[in-house]
């Protein structure tokens, strides 16, 4: 914890003073420079693609470039200094063509999830460790099966001799373990669902005869290692298909930045 926080007071006093600095050197030179909209687009570049390189260095993890946690670091306060650059190449003003707008839209969309990514990552897994250890996500439809086969035998195998567990398995359960729900709930941390059928368990309880609350508590447990799981997943799942939108997103940035340095030494004539 004293490391995070010495990361923390060191990154974010980088990333003012660097600030800082950005902005008296625009205000400084914007207008006694030439080709100072070219510089600071070079800049922004060499930013972007110091960015980009990480998810690179996570790809190579046997190279000796550093340390991960560094690259990590450096990544979140530089991609913090990029968007402060972004604004100076653009003079703080809205950007003109059709081409340039697309260009500032995917540079938002980009800034925007690595913001959203910054969150995940500092907060799902936090949350994953206080509900029930480590899952594997590859392995979760497995333990998912195996959690509704062991309910199916509680509830309907051959020794059951329970016809009110019968049907409320059936009914309420079954269509529970079979597959993943709520996932949107466990996002949001609702127990909602989760509540709704302990509370039904509870009522069963209450018309069973021993052997039968001791089925109930089986099930109520299975029930619960379930939810689990699904909790999981839907962490898990977020954590995974952010990668999906931001990495597509940031090449796709590269790839519009380099066609917009084109264009630009193209209408120029080269004379930069």
């Amino acid at each position: 914890m004293k490391r995070f926080r010495r990361q923390l007071l060191l990154g974010v006093f980088a990333l003012i003073a660097a600030t800082f600095a950005a902005l008296w050197a625009h205000r400084r030179f914007h207008h006694a420079l030439p080709d100072y909209a070219f510089l600071t687009g070079w800049v922004l570049f060499v930013a972007m693609f110091v960015l980009t390189f990480f998810n690179a260095r996570k790809k190579l993890p046997f190279l000796p470039l550093g340390k991960a946690e560094t690259w990590l670091q450096i990544h979140i306060y530089l991609g913090f200094f990029t968007v402060v650059l972004f604004l100076i190449h653009l003079n703080f003003r809205l950007p003109p063509g059709w081409f340039e707008i697309t260009l500032a839209w995917l540079f938002a969309l980009v800034s925007a999830s690595g913001v959203v990514g910054l969150f995940f990552s500092r907060t799902l897994p936090r949350r994953l460790a206080t509900r029930g250890g480590e899952a594997i996500f590859e392995k979760i439809p497995a333990l998912r099966h195996a959690l509704k086969t062991a309910a199916e035998n509680l509830a309907l195998g051959a020794d059951a001799q329970s016809p009110f567990i019968a049907e409320f398995y059936t009914r309420r359960l079954a269509p529970f373990f079979v597959g993943p729900k709520n996932l949107w709930l466990h996002f949001f941390e609702s127990r909602r669902p989760l509540n709704a059928l302990i509370a039904e368990l509870d009522d069963l309880r209450r018309f069973a005869n021993d052997a039968e609350r001791e089925k109930i508590e089986k099930l109520a447990a299975l029930v619960r290692q379930k939810d689990g799981l699904d909790y999981h997943r839907s962490l898990q799942l977020a954590l995974k298909l952010w990668l999906f939108v931001h990495i597509p997103l940031t090449y796709g940035l590269i790839i519009f930045t380099l066609l917009h340095i084109v264009l630009v030494f193209g209408f120029s004539g080269g004379a930069r």
